[in-house]
């Protein structure tokens, strides 16, 4: 219904000016202009901060289970806390955007990622440590959540090479925290607590974009502004419009839950690559230095590939191609950490990184699924959500498995059981359909 009326105001109205979403309606163009570039600025160093906080903390669990003296149980509940606080806080993020504008929660969310960074590593315990880290996590929670929102109402013709950006920029954030995060504790004078609290500096960088798009009420305000001139009515003026909420079902469709369960798989598989494979190559006596430039490796590869895979991706009509392929390479490089972890230990890097790159894959899926802004929004909350609560399990039973095993055969063959239905709920959801029409479809 959205969509019929958005066309048949086209149709009514003819555009002068570029709308901007906003609750003040549209800015000149040269403010308009300016607005964008910040937004562009703000996703990129936003994307930037999405992924230290895991991966840093990756690099250096053996010194902080060391620290604060944590079992192997405890330390893979530390590596399960992501996803759980992915999914608690990042339902809350399309009503938290509909209440105070995309831009406030994003710049709510990068103070809060500050502020957790720079206090977790001198709490002195273990839960001061997980309440800091579980603080810095809802900052990325609802910023998660609400990007694709954001490229998809500001960049609504450049989804793909959007999403693409905001991926890349998020792949070289957690590459470059763990590839430096070793290097850099010990040029601080190799304390871990020194070596993961210099994240809060770039964190509080990502700040300083959002604060002018703080009054921008963002999608979901109950009152949008179209800048138009009507076909011989005169000089230019607003047209009010009154956008009514859709109440899409979410849950009845099956493409949003073929989309979350794919979602959560693949971030089952990469929350236990950030927190468990450094200590995979530690074990097999890799040094802790080349552990951690390996994890890099691995997650350095989203860098070109989270650009190039969104723009492949939107020029496809069914995206289950792309998903087999990436699930090929996992399952070789689980293949290889288990047979021979030492040896091939950058090849198997480069593979995992590959593998890695389904959450740049399930993103544009997301804004490619829904037909509208607000559908974007209900489904990126749901298909997060919902994964990162699928994906909790799985780093926690890593790590039991590794400390009452003795050994990382049975962790690593769990990773390649989960890869295959991985791989086949992602062929269902890369089917060309909208989530829109299939919950219209099933309703009564």
């Amino acid at each position: 219904m959205m969509g019929v009326m958005a066309s048949e105001e086209t149709r009514a109205v003819k555009p002068t000016a570029a709308r901007v979403p906003s609750a003040e309606g549209p800015l000149p163009p040269a403010q308009r202009a300016w607005a964008v570039r910040l937004v562009v600025v703000g996703i990129v160093l936003s994307a930037l901060n999405l992924r230290p906080a895991i991966t840093s903390l990756g690099a250096l669990l053996e010194e902080v289970r060391d620290g604060l003296g944590m079992s192997g149980s405890v330390a893979g509940l530390l590596t399960s806390v992501p996803p759980l606080c992915f999914a608690v806080f990042g339902v809350t993020a399309p009503r938290l955007a509909r209440r105070f504008g995309a831009g406030a929660v994003v710049c709510a969310g990068m103070v809060a990622i500050t502020t957790g960074l720079l206090v977790r590593p001198y709490t002195g315990s273990t839960p001061g440590f997980l309440a800091a880290s579980a603080l810095a996590l809802m900052g990325i929670a609802v910023s998660n959540v609400l990007m694709p929102v954001i490229v998809k109402r500001w960049f609504p013709d450049r989804v793909g090479s959007m999403t693409g950006l905001y991926s890349m920029a998020l792949a070289l954030g957690t590459s470059a925290a763990a590839a430096v995060t070793v290097p850099l504790t010990d040029a601080l004078g190799g304390g871990w607590q020194s070596g993961l609290a210099v994240w809060a500096a770039l964190a509080g960088a990502a700040v300083l974009p959002w604060i002018p798009l703080v009054r921008d009420k963002g999608p979901g305000s109950a009152v949008g502004s179209v800048h138009a001139r009507v076909e011989g009515a005169g000089p230019v003026r607003h047209v009010h419009t009154r956008v009514e909420p859709t109440a899409l079902r979410i849950t009845r469709s099956r493409t949003a839950w073929a989309l979350a369960v794919f979602f959560g798989l693949q971030a089952t598989a990469a929350y236990i690559t950030m927190g468990w494979m450094a200590q995979i190559f530690r074990d097999a006596g890799v040094p802790a230095g080349t552990a951690g430039v390996l994890l890099a490796v691995t997650m350095v590869m989203g860098v070109p590939l989270a650009f190039v895979i969104p723009r492949v991706a939107t020029r496809l009509p069914h995206q289950g191609p792309i998903v087999l392929a990436l699930g090929v390479c996992g399952l070789a490089g689980y293949a290889g950490l288990y047979l021979a972890p030492a040896a091939g230990a950058w090849v198997w890097a480069v593979l995992l990184g590959v593998s890695n790159c389904a959450f740049p894959l399930a993103l544009t899926m997301v804004g490619m699924r829904a037909r509208t802004g607000a559908g974007v929004a209900q489904l990126s909350a749901f298909a997060q959500s919902t994964g990162y609560l699928i994906s909790i399990p799985g780093p926690l039973l890593v790590g039991v498995l590794y400390q009452h095993s003795g050994g990382w055969g049975l962790p690593i063959a769990l990773m390649i059981g989960l890869m295959i239905p991985q791989m086949a709920v992602g062929v269902l959801a890369g089917r060309d359909r909208t989530v829109e029409d299939e919950a219209a479809a099933a309703a009564p």
